[in-house]
């Protein structure tokens, strides 16, 4: 589809009744020149498939709030996700299972920790410049309070020393990898890629159907990696999934 054709589709509904507040503007962080707005509830509690429905219309989570763009005239921020039946490691990808075959991966509830958070800060501080650390309780409200049904990945070496952790929530047809930050200084062990394959390997494990990477929007280049994971369909602004092509 024609992309100013798609920008020009309203934003999708929700699949329940909810009270939708429309955040203030604030500049893109994905493409130069661009304003970004999104629309938002607070969430207590959803059912799995409830929350499911959510990201089959363009919702994503950031603690216990649901949100979704709507930036006017532009529908660049397309969901992406994997049909895991149906996934094949690239060659790339196949040496990053090999590098990290010594890391522990262990899947369990989410829990906040001093450790976990010593982590977070390092990776938000090289990888993010960001200068002044999240306090906290920030912290926690972003990755360890979840009103959906969540899992933790944790992984370490073999001298037990925390290298990463991913967040992902999870219902019986999806997994959805809320974040995942690691440890930069071993940036060449490719840990962002190793841990996406993880999770489609839990899915496959648990048989999930779907893994969603979140959003993938052509032309930045730090969400292209998304497209990678072959093969992989964007929910379009006409509402459908469509294969994305090379």
């Amino acid at each position: 589809m024609d992309e100013q054709i798609a920008s020009s589709y309203p934003a999708a509904t929700p699949p329940i009744p909810v009270e939708l507040t429309v955040m203030p503007s604030h500049p893109c962080p994905y493409l130069p020149d661009r304003t970004a707005t999104l629309r938002a509830f607070y969430a207590t509690r959803l059912e799995p498939m409830v929350y499911h429905g959510f990201l089959d219309a363009s919702f994503r989570r950031s603690g216990s709030v649901i949100y979704q763009p709507v930036c006017r005239g532009c529908r660049a921020c397309l969901p992406i996700r994997v049909p895991v039946r149906s996934f094949h490691a690239s060659k790339s990808q196949r040496r990053c299972l090999r590098r990290n075959a010594d890391l522990t991966v262990a899947a369990g509830p989410p829990r906040a920790s001093d450790e976990k958070y010593e982590l977070y800060t390092r990776y938000q501080a090289q990888r993010h410049a960001s200068h002044e650390p999240d306090a906290r309780i920030t912290f926690e409200r972003f990755l360890y309070r979840s009103p959906v049904e969540t899992v933790e990945f944790t992984y370490r070496d073999g001298r037990n020393q925390l290298l990463a952790v991913g967040i992902c929530d999870v219902c019986e047809v999806s997994l959805s990898s809320v974040y995942f930050y690691f440890d930069p200084g071993s940036a060449r062990r490719g840990l962002g890629t190793y841990g996406a394959l993880r999770e489609i390997g839990f899915s496959a494990e648990m048989g999930i159907a779907y893994y969603y990477l979140g959003y993938w929007v052509r032309g930045c280049q730090k969400m292209e990696y998304k497209a990678d994971f072959k093969p992989c369909e964007a929910l379009y602004s006409d509402g459908s999934w469509r294969p994305i092509k090379d």
